[in-house]
């Protein structure tokens, strides 16, 4: 990650924001798949609960767990790509 070892310094931060963002966007849009099986108020709760999580996360100042949810959402990501539901609460 970078210099901090236990908690995230500015550096780190900055270095996760593009990759952070650029997965909470294709979350977003992966819920818009006609694969899906969900109806539109589906999707749409879907959707605030991605928001809810990433903002939360947003807060996050652990190496660690940065880390683990970036891991969580690149797994959520390739199931809803393949037109899966995660089971797991991020989606």
């Amino acid at each position: 990650m970078g210099k901090g070892l236990i908690w995230a310094t500015a550096e780190d931060l900055a270095r996760n924001r593009g990759k952070v963002l650029s997965l909470y966007r294709q979350i977003l849009r992966s819920l818009n798949s006609p694969e899906l099986p969900l109806t539109w108020a589906a999707r749409l709760s879907k959707k605030a609960e991605v928001r809810a999580i990433f903002l939360v996360a947003s807060e996050e100042r652990s190496l660690h767990n940065i880390a683990d949810l970036i891991d969580v959402a690149e797994y959520s990501l390739s199931l809803l790509r393949k037109g899966q539901i995660p089971k797991f609460p991020l989606i």
